[in-house]
């Protein structure tokens, strides 16, 4: 029988066209940052119980507490990751929030060289830091304009290092687990840490406009399912450096996304600067591209 295959890449890519809507959906949205991000989790859970249910229940029996310990981390790190993008929404514009959650690449290239011993060609860092210094030029408008958007920017900043966590725990787990029961586990944990700090926070779980409603759902299915899951199924066999270079590009669609749909203005700096995010990140993917193909014999999910 032949078996499909699939390339890892394509996931990246097509995670970071999917995860680029995520700011759009939030900003139209008009429920407070900790219940967006709320309700983005516990419909992902909801959608994914009848693909865990009953099927991946025994594999539940591979979690053992270095991976159980992983994986809580990581949906708790997901969690805060969301609760402080979502806020500095409230704060900065959706191409500066995203362009600094996305700074991945300044703490994956240093976590991966000291966790997993990877080694970088001197193109490959040169790439990175062009392509964090296009981020910069992107956002070089919001540090100018009030201490107000630098508050927001500062917390985009935060989530950005909170998510490369996330995603670094997940190339543990994910080369043990499979990826259906790992991602479950992992939602169902940041759900309930979002469900509590909602509780915390004392914000409204009801009621909201149909509208809010159907955002909230938008953001499980397209960032999150189509987002998310991709990269923890993508990062077993692709390093997190990588797809955070790739998640690169999420702040160049976001902002044309917010140009057409929020009519936010799009300033020759960030032309500029997503310019040279997209020119830097094509070639840094070149020049570290091996083809990965997986069979699909349900190993891999």
């Amino acid at each position: 029988m032949n078996s499909f295959k699939v390339n890892p890449y394509f996931a990246v890519i097509l995670g970071v066209i999917t995860v680029s809507t995520s700011a759009i959906f939030v900003k139209l949205s008009s429920a407070n940052a900790e219940v967006i991000a709320f309700y983005r989790l516990f419909f992902s859970v909801l959608i994914m119980i009848p693909l865990f249910f009953p099927k991946y229940m025994k594999t539940l029996k591979q979690f053992n507490l270095k991976v159980w310990i992983y994986t809580i981390l990581a949906g708790v790190f997901l969690a805060f990751h969301f609760i402080l993008w979502f806020e500095s929404l409230n704060y900065t514009s959706v191409a500066s929030s995203t362009v600094l959650v996305t700074l991945q690449p300044l703490f994956a290239f240093v976590a991966t060289y000291f966790w997993f011993k990877e080694k970088y060609s001197f193109k490959a860092i040169l790439c990175g830091l062009i392509a964090i210094l296009g981020s910069f030029v992107i956002s070089w408008g919001d540090f100018q304009i009030s201490g107000t958007a630098l508050f927001g920017d500062m917390l985009a900043l935060i989530a950005c290092a909170l998510i490369t966590a996330y995603l670094l725990l997940g190339q543990v787990v994910r080369n043990q687990i499979s990826l259906i029961p790992y991602t479950f586990i992992v939602y169902l944990i940041s759900t309930i840490v979002l469900f509590i700090y909602v509780l915390i926070s004392k914000s409204a779980f009801y009621p909201y406009p149909v509208e809010d409603w159907g955002y909230f759902i938008l953001l499980a299915i397209f960032p999150t399912l189509l987002g998310h899951s991709l990269f923890n199924w993508a990062v077993k066999w692709v390093s997190t450096s990588i797809i955070s270079m790739a998640i690169l590009f999420e702040p160049v669609g976001a902002a044309l996304l917010a140009y057409f749909i929020l009519k936010e203005d799009l300033i020759w700096t960030q032309w500029l600067g997503g310019s040279t995010i997209i020119a830097s990140v094509l070639i840094f993917l070149r020049d570290n591209y091996k083809r990965k193909t997986i069979p699909d014999d349900g190993n891999g999910f």
